[in-house]
């Protein structure tokens, strides 16, 4: 706490007190680092200044705001936990840490920010980055993504907590771990408590934090159809729960068969010659995905039969929450 100088690292939601704006800034911050999220969010609270306004948006323009933070369940959970915040006598907030935790995509650590900061409750907040800095303090190696890990290290938060002023000793032993203690080269020079940490006199900098081995990612093919004509292409809105939900692509399908079926029995079209697929590899958490883009240009497009897919103007398209992938392949056949 002597070492923290809020103004090193300004930040629009630190003094402000604003509850919506430091709930705002942890959902964001739960897989984002903090130059990532600031653009993003300053574009969300222009456009949804308050909880009622973003209450009242459709889920379809919140996830559009999201678009690029990836990890869309935590917008998707953020739009519903303001539904039922605004449904509250007068809309009020939550007080207590228990109620935060039970809002949809509210954890312990993100309920303990926002009753520290705002209400300056003795709640420890655990981080990324608060957990380098114990698991190096104190030399510990128990995998901090597991339970068994996040129960010792929540039981040392709690117990090293500044009582007086928590809100200031969380977000102190946050920003040392983001400036000072950082994942890579860390500042052990010029670090206050150097002379103490056991990582840095036993030489485990590099190994501490540890994380249990995560499995080899799981290979996924998606074929996708991009059918259009001059005008218009086809989107189809991915189910709500799942990886990209509530997101927009175009028709997916598990191969070339199935697609060439569905072309068929919803279109009467053929596909053309022997086209050659766009290839896009792409990277996620737990997957790793090869997609292959057909595309398929009609004179023009009729009426859609099948309830899933939206004929969509090309111009509009923007307007849609696309997912990474998505935004990939556009890039690639705009630029052509």
């Amino acid at each position: 706490m002597d070492w923290y100088e809020p103004e090193d690292r300004p930040m629009p939601w630190k003094e402000s007190k604003n509850i919506y704006h430091i709930w705002l800034s942890e959902i964001m911050l739960q897989q984002t680092r903090v130059d990532q999220m600031l653009p993003y969010f300053e574009r969300f609270v222009d456009r949804f200044p308050d909880v009622y306004s973003l209450a009242e948006a459709g889920e379809d323009e919140v996830l559009k705001y999201w678009e690029g933070l990836g990890y869309y369940s935590r917008a998707r959970n953020l739009h519903k936990a303001a539904g039922l915040i605004a449904e509250r006598a007068e809309g009020d907030v939550p007080r207590h840490i228990e109620e935060w935790m039970e809002l949809p995509g509210v954890g312990p650590y993100t309920a303990a920010a926002i009753t520290s900061f705002v209400y300056g409750d003795p709640n420890a907040v655990l981080d990324g980055n608060v957990f380098r800095v114990l698991a190096r303090f104190f030399g510990l190696d128990v995998p901090i993504d597991t339970s068994q890990g996040k129960k010792v290290f929540s039981k040392l938060a709690d117990q090293l907590i500044c009582q007086n002023d928590p809100a200031i000793y969380n977000q102190a032993i946050m920003d040392f771990g983001a400036t000072v203690c950082k994942p890579a080269n860390p500042l052990c020079e010029t670090c206050p408590v150097s002379e103490q940490c056991v990582a840095r006199l036993g030489n485990l900098i590099a190994e501490l934090p540890v994380k249990s081995r995560r499995p080899n990612k799981k290979k996924w093919k998606i074929t996708y159809c991009h059918l259009h004509d001059h005008q218009n292409l086809l989107l189809v809105r991915r189910p709500s729960e799942g990886v990209w939900g509530g997101l927009y692509e175009l028709p997916a399908f598990s191969g070339k068969g199935e697609m060439v079926n569905w072309m068929w029995d919803n279109f009467q079209l053929k596909l053309p010659g022997s086209p050659v697929p766009v290839h896009i590899r792409h990277e996620l958490t737990h997957r790793r995905i090869e997609a292959e883009v057909f595309s398929v240009r009609v004179e023009k497009l009729k009426g859609v039969k099948t309830e899933s897919c939206l004929l969509v103007s090309s111009k509009k398209l923007p307007k849609f929450a696309l997912h990474s992938l998505m935004k990939k392949y556009f890039a690639i056949f705009t630029s052509d």
